[in-house]
């Protein structure tokens, strides 16, 4: 890991741990920033409202688990949850029992989750090593395999976990970056079921 990313990594585990007080933490930093911010231009806010956008398409999956492929417009006519996460990233794996049991409790109601895998370690690249996590998180809904972080890109993501949340019409209308929020989300979520 290079020396940017690594002092990024430690304030936002304890640079952000340490305001405590709400603040969440991510996972590490994309490439996007990795070779053109300083640590002083990261963001702290763990949560915003996007602008109204269409949810972006699914590019350059590598593969599917636990569905066929899927497009956004399988998703229309659903509250569409995106969970963009690595399996090696704490802050990822603190998020998805909520993630888990929301698509447990909401699916029959119209929430589709869908999980974009996206590598932080060589190691999390491999298929068995993400389907040994997805056993042992008891992820069953899809999980898009998005190792060239083309998808990643699409959604003009940087951070490890991050959740967008989109209305039935496919317009993302709430995202949170990093752990927590966790009560907010899922009202969010009831909030559109009910439209």
């Amino acid at each position: 890991m290079n020396k940017s990313i690594w002092q990024r990594r430690q304030f936002l585990y304890f640079g952000l741990g340490a305001i405590g007080m709400g603040a969440v933490t991510a996972c590490g930093i994309g490439s996007k920033q990795a070779n053109n911010s300083s640590v002083n231009a990261m963001p702290i806010e763990p949560i915003k409202i996007s602008a109204s956008k269409s949810l972006p398409e699914f590019q350059g999956i590598q593969e599917w688990l636990n569905s066929s492929p899927l497009t956004k417009k399988d998703l229309q006519g659903s509250v569409a949850l995106i969970h963009i996460w690595t399996f090696a990233c704490i802050n990822c794996q603190r998020t998805l029992p909520y993630i888990v049991k929301w698509h447990q409790q909401y699916a029959a109601q119209g929430l589709k989750v869908v999980s974009v895998h996206t590598p932080e370690f060589p190691y999390e690249r491999k298929i068995a090593n993400i389907q040994a996590a997805i056993k042992k998180h008891g992820i069953t809904y899809p999980v898009a395999v998005d190792n060239d972080f083309k998808t990643w890109k699409a959604y003009n993501n940087e951070y490890w976990p991050h959740l967008f949340l989109a209305n039935r019409q496919g317009t993302i209308v709430y995202d949170h970056i990093g752990e927590g929020a966790y009560p907010e989300t899922e009202r969010k979520i009831q909030q559109l079921l009910k439209l």
